[in-house]
């Protein structure tokens, strides 16, 4: 399993930003998966978290802000990010918790690289 998160950048306070997960290899859908962010100086901080009954759960910092979804066709959940503040500035890592491979369910502790997101005018 192999995880590629893309999507970060340099986004103006106020602005918007899409972020990707996209799982491959023995993976035929997500069902659990968390975001984490560690911003310079700071511990890692988990942001969203979608148990494997669909149920998404957002730290109180980025709720109402950030959203979370899935495009099965792709295995790729997106992190939209909305209204960034500067404080939303981060390494942004998704980690895999459970999949199905075929008709098994998996539960792993699957990590991808950080994208780095910098939120400042």
């Amino acid at each position: 399993v192999q995880l590629q998160a893309s999507g970060g950048g340099l986004v103006q306070p106020g602005g918007s930003l899409r972020l990707s997960c996209a799982a491959s290899g023995s993976v035929s859908s997500i069902h659990a998966m968390r975001w984490y962010r560690q911003a310079p100086g700071m511990q890692r901080e988990w942001v969203v978290d979608m148990t494997n009954d669909g149920t998404v759960m957002y730290a109180d910092s980025v709720k109402g802000r950030f959203a979370l979804s899935r495009d099965n066709s792709k295995n790729t959940v997106l992190l939209r990010m909305n209204r960034l503040r500067p404080e939303d500035t981060a390494v942004y890592t998704c980690n895999l918790r459970g999949y199905y491979s075929e008709n098994y369910y998996y539960t792993g502790n699957f990590w991808g690289q950080g994208t780095l997101v910098t939120v400042s005018s």
